[in-house]
């Protein structure tokens, strides 16, 4: 089992960063592959970013590549999804979630537990 808690949301303007975290719990997190996924308002919920249990591997959206960055902590049980050069596209509910498998994966359905969510509002 593994519990998940983002933070780090708010309202940005337009070229700013924000930094998202996701703490987990649970003895699985380091052996599984962790994604961010987002929903804006009416849209379908989307991949973002990857990260496989080792760290070594990650895949980014194209929406979101050269500005988005995914890291993660085994040791603190930790992930988090660096944003710079924010856009209004941006806005969205942001989840964490964790996968079943340990390699890297953009699929929902490789995703057994999910976070509540954060919002992150970009201003223009």
């Amino acid at each position: 089992q593994v519990q998940l808690v983002e933070s780090g949301g708010g309202l940005v303007q337009a070229g700013g960063s924000l930094r998202l975290s996701c703490a987990a719990s649970g003895r699985t997190f380091s052996s599984k592959a962790m994604g961010w996924f987002r929903q804006a308002p009416g849209k379908e919920r989307e991949f973002v970013a990857g990260i496989s249990w080792s760290g070594l591997s990650t895949y980014y959206a194209d929406s979101v590549k050269d500005r988005f960055t995914i890291s993660r902590d085994n040791a603190k049980n930790t992930v988090n999804l660096q944003m710079n050069s924010l856009k209004s596209e941006d806005t969205a509910v942001y989840y964490c979630a964790a996968a079943l498998f340990s390699a890297v994966t953009t699929t929902q359905a490789d995703y057994k537990y999910w976070g509540q969510g954060t919002q992150v509002t970009v201003s223009s």
